[in-house]
């Protein structure tokens, strides 16, 4: 299949155009195959560009892409870039665009993982709303991070500063620690995000909220996955989550 006609439906499908981020969303790097089988990664890493040709794919989609701000094509950048080229792989990225998608977004993800309800957008950045706020069952703190834990197959820190027993969670992928006063001002019984955060720890215990940290990479392999299995559905064409772990 045509690679055009696959980007255009993702930059449609994503409203790539419209949303406002420091990525540069979209076809990062095109490719003069034709595609037959399509990866997806959460990073643009050699690791997963490996193994992505290890498992025949012409095309690659990833959450955290090349391109972000400008920057000379040399040393580790020039390196990836090469190896996609010389290898006839194509990358397109989608970092705001799949954390905030409403069926396969991130978030989205997490909140049916976690059985959200009544899920509202939460979490203003860039102008967009990237995150979801809403009720799960109630629940000990210490029980839902164990399933948050257990769902995603990823260790979890929690930090209990708020209350014992909760029902509402604002959840947002990746490095939303920064974010976290967003939460507290939400009135959230526990704010559910990726990457771990000095600051965010300091407010927690201040503000009385408790928090999951439950991994960068963990959290944001859930759109990926998603985005590909869309993707098969909508044309076709096998595809294949590649991990690559960072441990963060």
């Amino acid at each position: 299949m045509q690679l055009s006609r696959i980007t255009e439906h993702l930059d449609s499908y994503l409203r790539v155009a419209e949303i406002d981020d420091s990525s540069v969303n979209g076809l990062q790097v095109e490719t003069y195959r034709d595609i037959t089988r399509i990866a997806a990664a959460v990073d643009a890493s050699l690791e997963a560009f490996t193994r992505a040709q290890e498992a025949g794919a012409e095309l690659l989609l990833v959450h955290h892409g090349l391109f972000w701000e400008k920057a000379p094509l040399r040393g580790a950048l020039y390196r990836r870039v090469r190896f996609l080229i010389e290898n006839g792989i194509g990358l397109y990225a989608a970092h705001l665009p799949l954390d905030m998608h409403p069926e396969v977004g991130n978030n989205a993800q997490l909140a049916k993982m976690i059985g959200l309800v009544n899920a509202k957008p939460f979490l203003r950045y860039r102008g967009s709303l990237i995150g979801l706020i809403g009720e799960v069952k109630a629940t000990s703190v210490q029980d839902f991070a164990a399933m948050v834990e257990r769902r995603l197959g990823s260790p979890v820190k929690l930090l209990d500063f708020g209350r014992p027993a909760i029902t509402r969670v604002a959840i947002c992928s990746g490095g939303g620690g920064p974010d976290l006063v967003q939460a507290v001002e939400a009135g959230a019984d526990v704010y559910l995000t990726g990457e771990t955060s000095h600051g965010a720890a300091i407010l927690a215990r201040d503000a009385g909220i408790n928090v999951i940290f439950a991994g960068h990479y963990a959290t944001e392999t859930l759109g990926p996955r998603a985005l590909a299995k869309h993707i098969e559905d909508a044309f076709g064409i096998p595809t294949v989550f590649v991990e690559s772990p960072t441990g963060l």
